[in-house]
């Protein structure tokens, strides 16, 4: 395997940001240059498709993730962050777009699992709690050994302006599909806006769906995390605003929000 590395990250010298204090801009900018790893695959593919046809080589993403400042208080060079709703949308969009090329990308693995940068779990003795990213990995982990269904559609662009920016246009919504081995689709979605719920439709044409049931990820504040004193801050809900008529599915997700849906 070739193994490739990429942080959403401000920069390599000085600081980077708090991971709980930061405004729409700080947000959007986060979600775009996290975008942007879909170039570095494409680049990377291009090279390995040219000079390996068979693809015997895999391209491994071993270390990908958010990267802020340490929190207060904690060890020095331990890399430990807090996590919001802001790094659980990091982690959804990677996930879009990780599944588009698996037949190169092997293996992607979120730098790390617990108490360092991105995590899914933060400790503290005996305590444990779980992070927006961790209930982003639960949310997704149907799509595991399941087969990419490719989506095609339209929802608005947010152009990003300014040199920070580098004019990067921001897609509002994001998705992926996949059918797992049972014959079951499970269809994920990030509505990225900040502030305005957006309708979506989807074209159920060749399945026999008649209902669809899921779950959402969402919160008052892009900064909410959970802490030891208040754990269950950021966590899943049963969502309903979803329906399957006449091989149509429409759905509203409300702003800043991330679903995963099973057709039934």
């Amino acid at each position: 395997g070739l193994s490739l590395h990429y942080y959403t990250v401000t920069g390599w010298s000085g600081i980077k940001g708090s991971a709980t204090q930061f405004d729409k801009d700080e947000y959007y900018w986060t979600l775009g240059k996290c975008r942007e790893i879909e170039d570095v695959l494409k680049k990377h593919i291009a090279i390995m498709d040219e000079y390996d046809k068979q693809k015997h080589v895999a391209l491994l993403l071993d270390e990908w993730g958010t990267w802020w400042d340490e929190e207060p208080g904690t060890v020095r060079g331990h890399l430990y962050q807090q996590n919001t709703l802001r790094d659980a949308f990091v982690a959804s969009l990677s996930f879009d777009i990780f599944h588009k090329y698996t037949d190169r990308l092997k293996m992607a693995n979120i730098a790390q699992i617990v108490n360092v940068l991105q995590s899914m779990i933060l400790t503290k003795g005996k305590e444990m709690v779980l992070t927006p990213t961790y209930y982003v990995f639960k949310m997704y982990n149907v799509h595991q050994d399941a087969t990419y269904i490719p989506l095609e559609g339209s929802c608005k662009i947010m152009n990003l302006e300014g040199e920070r920016n580098q004019n990067r246009k921001l897609p509002l919504l994001s998705a992926t599909a996949s059918r797992d081995k049972s014959g079951k689709i499970h269809i994920s979605m990030s509505n990225i806006d900040a502030d305005q719920a957006q309708e979506v439709t989807i074209n159920l044409s060749g399945t026999n769906a008649k209902k669809a049931v899921g779950e959402i990820l969402t919160s008052s504040n892009l900064t909410d995390y959970n802490s030891f004193e208040k754990p269950d801050n950021v966590k899943l809900a049963p969502f309903k605003e979803v329906k399957v008529n006449k091989g149509v599915l429409k759905i509203k997700l409300p702003a800043k929000s991330i679903v995963t849906l099973e057709l039934q």
